[in-house]
């Protein structure tokens, strides 16, 4: 059984919620100190570029249960521009805000799996896994 909760991010204040929801389930799951500040960095991250770059979109957060395994799925959307380059997005350094440059690679690093879809002119959806160990 997979339980969701979700924030619409609208406002820099929902940047802030959202991470706040990410590092309550991260808790209530299980997680480590630690590991809920990969998952809350990793989701500010992601909520942050639904912000900056496509305005709206919304950040989901789905309890995994895999029998043996527990996790949690982030999922990233939004109906933005899209990323014409990904290669150049997960590029260590790489920004367009003039941030620090941690990004997507960042976000790649802090979880286990990563996955970008995307396309011009219609959207993006990033999906993070985190398990816990």
């Amino acid at each position: 059984m997979n339980e969701r909760s979700s924030v619409e991010i609208y406002t820099e204040w929902d940047v802030v919620a959202a991470r706040q929801l990410g590092r309550d389930e991260a808790k209530s799951i299980g997680f480590g100190t630690v590991d809920q500040a990969r998952i809350t960095t990793a989701i500010s991250e992601l909520a942050r570029n639904i912000y900056l770059y496509a305005g709206t979109g919304k950040i989901e957060i789905r309890r995994l249960h895999d029998g043996v395994k527990k996790g949690m799925m982030i999922i990233s959307s939004d109906n933005g521009p899209g990323i014409p380059d990904v290669r150049k997005v997960m590029e260590d350094g790489f920004t367009t805000s003039g941030g620090l440059g941690a990004g997507m690679p960042g976000v790649q690093r802090l979880v286990d799996e990563f996955k970008i879809e995307t396309e011009v002119g219609v959207g993006t959806t990033i999906t993070a896994i985190k398990w816990l160990r």
